[in-house]
C-alpha cells in the first residue's frame, strides 16, 4: 500500500447541534483532522442529498446547505466556504463511467452531513471538497461497487469522508431524560462491527444484506443514513486496518459509530 494512499472515513453525524457543541464525537472529529494525513481534495458523500440518479457538485464556490429547522440561530448563521472543485468533479466521472453522473452547478452544495463534521476535521475550509449524491433508486450492493469505484481517488490524494448513522430512527428517539440505547439498536450497531471486514462478492456481503438482520429495519427505516457507509466498506482494500475511532449511541436510537479505513 503507498504511503501517500489517503484513508477513508465514514462519520456517525447525529444531529446539527454537534455543530456549535463540544463532546467527544466533535472532539474525535477535531482529532482526526489533526492526525490523518492531510488530503490534496476531499469527496464527501451524505445522507442527506439523497437522489434519483447520481450527481455530484461542480461549482467552484459552493453554498452552505443549512438543511434542517427549529435550532438555534448560531447554527444557522455558521457557514463552510470550502472551495469546489470542478475538476474533481469531472474525475468522478470518469470513474463512475458508465453510470451517468450529473454536474450540479447551482442546484446544491454542502449540506450538514458533509460540511457539519469537516467544519471539525478541517475548521479553515481551505480544502478543496465536492459532494457526491446518494441514488436512492440503487440496491445496496450498488453503493458498495460504487465505492470500489471510488477507492483509486485515495491513491491520487484524495480522501473518501461520507457520513449518515448506522442506527438511524427519528421516530424511537428519546428526546428528554433516558439516553438508553434500545436493544435493537444496541444489537444491530454491534452487528455493522462484526461485519466491517467481511469479504466476498458485494451481493453476499451482511451488511448489503444489513436488512436481513432482526433489527435492521427498525434500525434503519430508510436507507439514506446507512447507505454511506457502504461507500467506505467498498473502498477498503480487504487488507488495510479498519478501526473504530468512536462508538455510541445516543438518545436511545442514533448511532454515532465512525469507521476508520486505512492509516
Amino acid at each position: 500500500m503507498s504511503r501517500s494512499r489517503m484513508p477513508a472515513l465514514f462519520l456517525g453525524h447525529g444531529s446539527p447541534m454537534n455543530v456549535l457543541e463540544d463532546n467527544l464525537y466533535t472532539r474525535t472529529w477535531q482529532q482526526l483532522g489533526k492526525t490523518l494525513p492531510r488530503p490534496k481534495a476531499i469527496v464527501a458523500i451524505s445522507a442527506h442529498w439523497f437522489t434519483r440518479g447520481t450527481g455530484v457538485t461542480a461549482m467552484e464556490t459552493p453554498k452552505t446547505i443549512h438543511d434542517f429547522g427549529g435550532f438555534p440561530q448560531a447554527l444557522y448563521d455558521t457557514h463552510y466556504p470550502a472551495p469546489g472543485s470542478p475538476a474533481l468533479a469531472g474525475r468522478l466521472v470518469e470513474l463512475l463511467s458508465p453510470v451517468p453522473v450529473a454536474l450540479d452547478r447551482e442546484a446544491w452544495g454542502f449540506d450538514h452531513g458533509s460540511w457539519g463534521v469537516l467544519i471539525k476535521m478541517y475548521p479553515e475550509a481551505d480544502i478543496p471538497m465536492v459532494q457526491l449524491s446518494v441514488d436512492s433508486t440503487k440496491p445496496a450492493a450498488w453503493h458498495l461497487e460504487t465505492g470500489r469505484k471510488l477507492a483509486a481517488l485515495r491513491d491520487e490524494g484524495i480522501m473518501l469522508v461520507a457520513s449518515g448513522n448506522v442506527v438511524h430512527n427519528l421516530r424511537t428517539v428519546r428526546w428528554h431524560g433516558d439516553n438508553t440505547p434500545y436493544p435493537w439498536a444496541t444489537s444491530f450497531n454491534e452487528y455493522v462491527k462484526a461485519n466491517l471486514t467481511w469479504k466476498g462478492a458485494a451481493e453476499d456481503h451482511p451488511l448489503v444484506n444489513y436488512l436481513d438482520h432482526e433489527g435492521g429495519a427498525l434500525s434503519n427505516p430508510t436507507a439514506d443514513h446507512f447507505l454511506p457507509l457502504l461507500y467506505i466498506l467498498g473502498a477498503w482494500d480487504g487488507e488495510e486496518p479498519v478501526t473504530l475511532p468512536v462508538d455510541g449511541i445516543e438518545m436511545g436510537s442514533l448511532s454515532m459509530l465512525s469507521v476508520l479505513v486505512g492509516e
